[in-house]
């Protein structure tokens, strides 16, 4: 039976995490339409740029790709702007404000959640700083913050069941929204993430991902900047933090933007380990260096703790200076069984993303 599926995705402005996902739900889903805020089309896959693409009133606004996140307090309003009748399934890939779609009567909605916004939450601080942004600022965007949690709590309602991307993101669904949740661990291609018996490891340590402070590539530059002189680090990535980046880096610390999948992946294939300084909700880019064949050195707290096995697939840190540098050291000393390491990644491959979720369908009559 032809199904008419609407996807809900926050913004594409770029190619993460999130968008890896989509990806794979549009192969799933061939003939669904994508429903987004803003869509900076030059920034995003062919997949995803050769679907039907709806963007919201915020896709005509003056800087909008630059400064979309200065709009934060109008993305209820311009989710809520979609209109969806015709559809006969809503699926929302949510890490802000998509699973808050107004959705028709009768109509399902499931949505696929990344996490419930972590600076409406527990993770504010990591985002808005009293020193950053000044007495009057930081008094507006506690007031724009607490009325856009109450908006998100409320519309929370509007799911008929949550998807939780790990276990991590079950319990804050569970915390903030009241409601329960299946966990589907987000795809990655372990197919393409595959380690090359003919590319040796090099005397370098790797980090890739957003310049964004809640990731922390700060904390990683400065160690090895001040600290770790004779290694190498190479931080893959782009973002708001890049200027500052910049001015702290130290002569052994190499900074890459634009890379692209493959040269990524020739990265992890050759770096000694592969540094994750963050909390977040999963992190793909830790079980795409499994893939590769190198061992990971993780923050011991969020997503991490699903992915990584400790002293099989790499090690966990404190948080602080003393113990992330006695723990590199130690996995200097160590050598990581490849075939372990391809074996943990084999957990979260698109192949089992793609049978979870048609069989999260297929217990509800969905699909047969």
């Amino acid at each position: 039976m032809y199904m008419r599926i609407a996807i809900i995705h926050d913004w594409l402005t770029g190619m993460r995490g999130g968008e890896k996902v989509l990806e794979v739900l549009l192969d799933i889903f061939p003939d669904s339409e994508i429903f987004t805020l803003i869509c900076n089309k030059r920034e995003i896959s062919d997949k995803i740029r050769s679907k039907k693409i709806h963007t919201s009133f915020l896709q005509s606004m003056p800087g909008i790709f630059k400064y979309y996140r200065n709009f934060l307090p109008l993305f209820p309003f311009a989710i809520e702007s979609f209109d969806l009748k015709g559809f006969d399934l809503i699926i929302s890939s949510s890490h802000c404000v998509a699973k808050g779609v107004k959705v028709p009567k009768n109509i399902l909605h499931f949505s696929y959640c990344h996490t419930p916004m972590r600076y409406a939450y527990d993770q504010f601080n990591n985002y808005f700083s009293l020193q950053k942004n000044g007495k009057i600022r930081f008094w507006l965007i506690k007031n724009i913050i607490s009325q856009l949690r109450k908006w998100d709590i409320k519309t929370s309602d509007r799911v008929d069941e949550f998807i939780a991307n790990s276990d991590n993101v079950k319990q804050r669904i569970r915390k903030y929204y009241n409601k329960e949740a299946t966990v589907i661990y987000p795809p990655v291609d372990t197919d393409f993430f595959t380690p090359d018996e003919n590319i040796k490891k090099q005397d370098f340590y790797l980090m890739v991902g957003a310049f964004v402070e809640y990731k922390k590539p700060d904390f990683v530059i400065k160690i090895f900047s001040d600290y770790l002189k004779d290694k190498k680090l190479i931080v893959a990535g782009n973002g708001p933090m890049k200027n500052y980046l910049d001015k702290i880096k130290g002569a052994n610390v190499k900074i890459i933007t634009n890379a692209t999948n493959e040269e990524i992946r020739d990265y992890y294939r050759k770096a000694k380990c592969f540094i994750f300084p963050g909390e977040e909700d999963f992190g793909i880019t830790m079980v795409e260096a499994n893939s590769c064949g190198t061992p990971v050195l993780a923050l011991n707290k969020g997503g991490a703790l699903e992915i990584v096995k400790q002293g099989i697939t790499g090690e966990f840190y404190d948080g602080t200076e003393e113990d992330f540098i006695k723990k590199l050291e130690n996995i200097d000393k160590k050598l990581y069984d490849i075939k372990s390491m391809r074996e943990n990644a084999g957990r979260f491959s698109k192949e089992k993303f793609i049978f979870s979720f048609k069989d999260f369908l297929k217990r509800r009559n969905i699909i047969e």
